[in-house]
């Protein structure tokens, strides 16, 4: 949260992105924009691609979307065994994660979801071997992980966080600026719920 209370994406994203643009020599050198389309936060994924709508239509570059799983997923399929699996995984809050899993082509082998981690352990059950895990929702649920037999690095390890280069990279092959959300948000939860109460 930024020093007024406001989320902190709204005062420094475009900091961020400035500064961005200056490492690459200004705007000038900037081919495209490039942003993950979640899952992730509701509201961050609202701000993140509001920005890049707004950022290509007042320097005219072309923005792509990429699924944040797909770019963890890129970096440990880097890291990962020939034959391996990779499993990216985010925490979702609320006691679940949004997961993916990956083979070492970098095909996905399971598409984006969001579950409970128990849930979870009951599909990688299933598979031959136990993957590679990384993201912050392998951080979060280790031991449930790691009961399964799956490899997680340790908390500092750079494989646990989403790097703007694999964003790129998997930019020039994306889709449009479509959100992924995987589930309803908070707020609508919150509505549904104060519904019901006054139904009663």
């Amino acid at each position: 949260m930024a020093g007024d209370g406001s989320p902190r994406h709204s005062t420094a994203l475009l900091a961020e992105i400035e500064r961005a643009a200056a490492a690459a020599g200004g705007w000038g050198e900037v081919g495209a924009i490039a942003v993950g389309r979640g899952p992730g936060s509701f509201v961050g994924i609202r701000i993140g691609l509001a920005t890049a709508r707004g950022l290509a239509a007042s320097t005219g570059l072309p923005a792509t979307g990429v699924c944040t799983l797909d770019a963890l997923g890129r970096a440990l399929v880097e890291s990962s065994v020939p034959g391996g699996l990779s499993l990216a995984l985010l925490d979702a809050r609320r006691g679940e994660v949004f997961a993916a899993l990956y083979a070492d082509s970098g095909e996905r082998l399971w598409e984006p979801f969001v579950v409970p981690p128990e849930t979870l352990a009951e599909r990688l059950a299933e598979l031959p071997a136990p993957p590679l895990a990384a993201g912050a929702g392998a951080v979060r649920f280790r031991h449930e992980l790691s009961s399964r037999g799956v490899e997680v690095p340790d908390d500092d390890d750079p494989l646990h966080r989403v790097a703007a280069r694999h964003v790129c990279v998997l930019a020039t092959a994306a889709g449009g600026l479509e959100p992924i959300y995987l589930r309803v948000p908070d707020a609508q939860r919150w509505r549904e719920r104060d519904d019901d109460r006054t139904s009663e």
